[in-house]
Order: C-alpha cells, then structure tokens, then sequence
C-alpha cells in the first residue's frame, strides 16, 4: 500500500478531527465570514505531486491556498439566486453519506434505497401530494425538470404511435411545449432532451403578473386540435414567486389532450403553511414535478427531487439494459429511473433533516423568510432610494434602484451590485422582470432573521449613496 495512504488509514482519526474543527470553525464564524469573495490571489494551478502529500499536508495547503475563497453563501446574508444553506441536521447526514459511500441504485444492495424510499414518502406528506405519484432523488432543479420533459417527451411520443425511447424521435414531429414564464432551466433541458429551446410556446401571462392567462392558454389547446403536447406550469416563478392557477389548469385537463408538468423548484413548499398552500391547490392534476432540496428544504447542494405518476414511462426512459444489473423487475432499482446509474445517497440529509424538524419546523422556517421578504418589501416602499418592481407574493422581493430622471439600465444594476456584493455583508443578482432590470432578494436560509434583514438594508442604502456620489 501506498505510504501515505497507509499513514492516513492509521491515523483517520486524527485527520477528520482536523477537519471537523476546520468546519466547526467555519460555521461558527459564518456571520461574519464574507458573501462574496474578493481575492483572487493563490488560485494559480499547482503541479501533481508525484509521491504525494498525504492528508494532513494536502489540507494545510488548502487552508493556505483556497479557504480565504470560501462565501458564506451558506448564511443568513446570501439572498443570490435561491439559496438555502444546511441545517445542522442535514449536515449530520451529509457528512454520512460521504463516510459510507452507498450507491444508491440498487435496492437490495444495502439500505440506502430504503432511506430514499422513506424519504420520498415523509416528502410527499409535506407537500400533500398523493400516493400515486412516485419520486426519486436528482441532483438538482435542473435534472429534476430533465426527467420530467423525458417523461413528457415519451408520452407525447406514446399518444403519436412513437416510442422514442427505443426509435428516436427522427420520424416525430416536433413536440409542442408550452408555458408563460419557464425557468431557464426547463429550456436547457428542452435543448438536452432533443426539444430544443425554439419549440417553447409562449402563452401570455395575466397583465402585470407572471402567472399564465387561462383564457390564452385554452384559447391555444383548442387550436392545437387534440394534439398531444406539454404545459409547463410554474409554482413559484424565479422573480416574484407567481403560481399558475393549478386548478384550473387541473380542469382543462378534463377537456383537452396534454401532459402538465409543474416547476415547483422551491414554491412547491408554500404546502408547509397553512397561509400559502392554497397556492398549490391543484398540483394533483400534475403528471410529473420538479422540487428542490437544497433551496427551501434546506440540505446541501447536489439535491433535488422529482415525482411522477407515469413509473412505466420513466423506465422506458431510463431503464439500463445491461446484464450485471439483472432483470427489471416490478418494483425498479433507482438505476431504472433516472439519468445517472451511479447516484449518491444524498437521500440521508433530507431524511434527517425532516425527522429532526418535522413539518411543523418547516412551516416556522417558510413563514418566518415570507415575514422577512414582507419586512424588506415595507422598507422598499417607504424608500426614496428603491421601488417595487412587483408585489410580494412568498420569499423573493423584486425590486431596482430609483435614479429619478430614468430607469436604472442593466449595466447601471450591474455596477450597483458589484458595489453591494463586494461590501461582503450581504449579496444579491441581476435579473430583468417585464424588460426593467432589477434586483432579487431570495429568502430561503433557515438561519435569516430580522437583524439580518436590517444589515443588508444599511448594505443597499450604503451602496446608494456611495454610486450616486
């Protein structure tokens, strides 16, 4: 065996203590450890060592080298993107996962597809789904979206006499797809799936809204003459978290020929209160779902879970037609399922988390950021400094700065939060809502509260003052 892995098995111990307390560290420093990282210094590539460094030399170096790097994109200050960080459960069961390195394809080949089975279950009671619907984990929203549209695209092929799975799609006709405002991530995955991004049909939404227009979306369904296509309908839009009326697209479903798939990557846990989950009224109509883990659900990145109720076309989709894998039997192994065959057991986090907080912590934690995106909305409103750009509905706050003689420009909101991120108290992006650029403040960290609210605030205005001078 090598020296230094023969040295590391012996002193493991030692080596995760080292690393334990550089964690420990970390968290407990979070708040005061930068959003955004400013120095670039040190990130030159290194040269492969030929004998190694062994663990201990190989973590010193990227103490020294890279940790200065590391954001607190994990914090209570980080409203980029939607980002939640990870509970203290969560990380428990991450730190796990990497200790006993299950693949969790198979189902008889140790319990971690028990756990992921569980998991889908406790998640399926959170949200009020059905037990119809089955579910698998995914590394994102991204590949969550994939594997519903795969689902989509195969039964759209099905309706049309196709499989696609086995044949192509080079004698389909092209696959009509449908929806008001899609998150970016639904036309990559039209594009990886064959789709591609031209064929996203665009129905409008309600005026000064970016939920769809029903009316508009009939309208459409009857000129598609019975045509089998995709609605994509959203549960949380990315700028202001507008939902589709999910009930009545459940009632068009009764009237017209198409699969509805429903982006619900981080809305899907307005269902955790009793004040928001009229908003997911509907959602049993979808035939398949995407939701996030690592957003409001709060585990680490590389999380994400997608739920169907059309099991035999997502194996016709992703079966894995190799011999060492054995038959494809009635109840499938994960590696049937989704696109990976090889799949991390990044179930273990959300179960934990889940058994740790229950429903009744995640009702806390979506209730208390929705209070806090109300808080910052007030504030916006009061200010001569910023102004709305939309209601707030659930965690995000859509909003730009007030320049008075004209509306802030892209490149004007670009140089204002380069000003705000690089002040490394609090961090927010880009985004353009109804062609005015602006800004979004995501709320979904577990840990935010109203002190941080009020440090990013003095954040904002700080940087007003300082890019008008």
């Amino acid at each position: 065996m090598d020296k230094y892995l023969k040295s590391d098995l012996e002193n493991i111990n030692e080596l995760l203590e080292k690393v334990k307390n550089n964690a420990c560290t970390f968290l407990k420093d979070i708040d005061e450890i930068p959003t955004f990282s400013k120095d670039s210094k040190g990130y030159n590539n290194s040269q492969l060592n030929q004998e190694g460094l062994g663990g201990e030399k190989a973590l010193e170096e990227f103490i020294e080298r890279f940790y200065k790097g590391i954001v607190s994109s994990a914090g209570a200050k980080y409203f980029g993107f939607v980002t939640g960080g990870s509970t203290p459960a969560a990380l428990m069961g991450d730190w796990l996962v990497s200790a006993f390195d299950q693949n969790a394809s198979g189902r008889d080949n140790s319990s971690g597809t028990k756990i992921e089975e569980e998991t889908i279950n406790l998640l399926k009671q959170l949200f009020g789904l059905p037990q119809e619907y089955s579910g698998a984990f995914v590394t994102g929203a991204t590949m969550a979206n994939f594997v519903g549209l795969a689902i989509g695209r195969q039964w759209v092929a099905n309706e049309l006499g196709f499989d696609i799975a086995k044949n192509g799609m080079y004698n389909l006709p092209p696959i009509k797809i449908i929806s008001a405002a899609p998150h970016s991530s639904i036309l990559k995955s039209l594009s990886m799936l064959g789709m591609g991004r031209d064929n996203m049909h665009y129905i409008p939404s309600i005026n000064g809204r970016e939920a769809i227009d029903i009316k508009a979306l009939e309208n459409y369904l009857k000129q598609n003459n019975g045509t089998p296509c995709i609605v994509v309908a959203s549960a949380g839009t990315v700028n202001t978290v507008d939902f589709d009326d999910l009930k009545q697209i459940r009632e068009l479903k009764k009237k017209y020929n198409f699969f509805l798939h429903v982006d619900a990557a981080f809305g899907g846990f307005a269902a955790c209160s009793p004040k928001y989950k009229k908003l997911m009224e509907g959602i049993d109509a979808a035939d398949s779902i995407t939701v996030d883990a690592h957003k409001w659900l709060n585990v680490p990145y590389d999380s994400a879970m997608q739920f169907t109720k059309h099991t035999k076309l997502q194996i016709q989709v992703f079966q894995n037609n190799a011999i060492y894998l054995g038959e494809l039997s009635e109840n499938p192994d994960f590696v049937h399922l989704t696109p990976e065959n090889s799949r991390r057991l990044r179930a273990l986090p959300a179960w934990f988390t889940l058994k740790a907080y229950g429903s009744n912590g995640y009702q806390e934690v979506v209730e208390r950021n929705c209070s806090l995106a109300e808080v910052l909305s007030k504030k916006i409103e009061e200010s001569k400094n910023f102004k709305l750009l939309a209601d707030t509905r659930l965690n995000v706050v859509c909003f730009t700065i007030n320049l008075g003689d004209h509306s802030a420009t892209l490149e004007e909101i670009q140089q204002f939060l380069k000003i705000v991120n690089e002040d490394g108290r609090a961090f927010f992006t880009q985004t353009v809502y109804k062609g005015t650029p602006g800004i979004r403040a995501a709320i979904s960290n577990w840990r935010t509260e109203e002190k941080d609210m009020e440090i990013a605030w003095e954040v904002l205005n700080k940087a007003y003052k300082f890019y008008l001078r």
